[in-house]
């Protein structure tokens, strides 16, 4: 698979003017105080599993608008002392799965937290349970395009939103150290990743595993690939929309969200990725606005990146924070 972008040091130097609306950040304190407002507690339902080294929790907590949303809380089995937590968030069409799926956080000591995707499940892996309840209008087949006409309908509102809520939600458990919260995600899950750093405070990290939902306006015009390419069919007949379609995918660029971000940063790359391509990553990479950052490159790999190298990346990367 050749390369197809820019050169590595066109990369390492790439900074996109981004149009970015005057109230993306009105908008967003918005959306999460109209949720917040609408919240309650979340539930935990202990899990009678065959795993012996982990406690499972079938998790309930409120998303965007108080809708309820489901999760799996992994936690050393009989941890006592408040844990650093790591949420994790989901890549595309994929839902939370199995407990047995996701051990390796766990397994290093961390409460793990794995949120499921509202509307999604039912592409690979082993499924996913939360409903997204809200309809929206035309749109093509997949999620990129659901309620597009306007930002205050747009599906990922309500999946960022949810993705806040979240850290809301484990903050408020007794096994955790509402102190020492990271969060990460491969794909969709690191753009949603993104997102959460941007608009949850206090957390010790952001970790992004080649994020899309990042550069909109250079994605679909480079990539031939699915999702990007839904917002290219939609736009293939909707020929007359696309100034309202960029106005509202503004609202939740990845470059955008980077700027905003508080927390130290750990992404990754891979340089023959045709889904998420390299550019888009480092767009939000090098609008990083955390007080550390840090890239990890895979020059031959397409959109598996690092796979599990990566994750070895991520639980040293904490331990240098001191998140152990």
């Amino acid at each position: 698979m050749p390369y197809f972008d820019l050169s590595a040091a066109e990369l390492e130097a790439y900074v996109p003017q981004i149009n970015e609306p005057t109230d993306f950040d009105a908008f967003w304190a918005i959306t999460l105080e109209e949720s917040r407002v609408a919240g309650w507690e979340p539930r935990l339902t202990p899990v009678d599993s065959a795993l012996r080294s982990v406690d499972v929790f079938d998790v309930s907590f409120a998303g965007f608008g108080g809708d309820p949303i489901k999760a799996w809380l992994l936690v050393p089995a009989g941890a006592t002392a408040p844990l650093p937590a790591v949420v994790e968030y989901i890549g595309y069409g994929g839902g939370r799965g199995l407990p047995s799926e996701r051990l390796a956080w766990s397994a290093a000591g961390y409460a793990h937290l794995i949120m499921d995707t509202r509307g999604q499940g039912s592409t690979w892996g082993t499924g996913g349970e939360t409903p997204d309840p809200h309809g929206t209008g035309a749109a093509t087949n997949g999620y990129m395009t659901r309620g597009i006409d306007d930002p205050a309908d747009y599906y990922y509102r309500r999946v960022f939103t949810d993705a806040v809520r979240a850290v809301d939600a484990i903050r408020m458990l007794p096994q955790i150290d509402a102190d020492r919260v990271a969060v990460t995600g491969g794909s969709q899950g690191g753009g949603i990743a993104l997102a959460a750093g941007a608009l949850s405070e206090g957390l010790v990290a952001v970790m992004p595993d080649v994020p899309f939902l990042c550069h909109f306006s250079r994605a679909v015009g480079l990539t031939d690939r699915d999702p990007y390419q839904e917002l290219v069919r939609y736009l293939s007949v909707h020929r007359d929309a696309r100034e309202h379609t960029f106005r509202t995918l503004s609202y939740f660029d990845g470059v955008s969200m980077a700027r905003r971000a508080t927390a130290p940063g750990l992404f990754s790359v891979a340089l023959m990725d045709f889904t998420c391509p390299p550019s888009t990553v480092y767009a939000a990479f090098n609008n990083y606005a955390g007080p550390s950052k840090r890239i990890v490159a895979y020059e031959f790999n397409d959109h598996e990146g690092g796979g599990a190298l990566q994750w070895n990346q991520q639980v040293a990367f904490l331990a240098e924070l001191g998140i152990q």
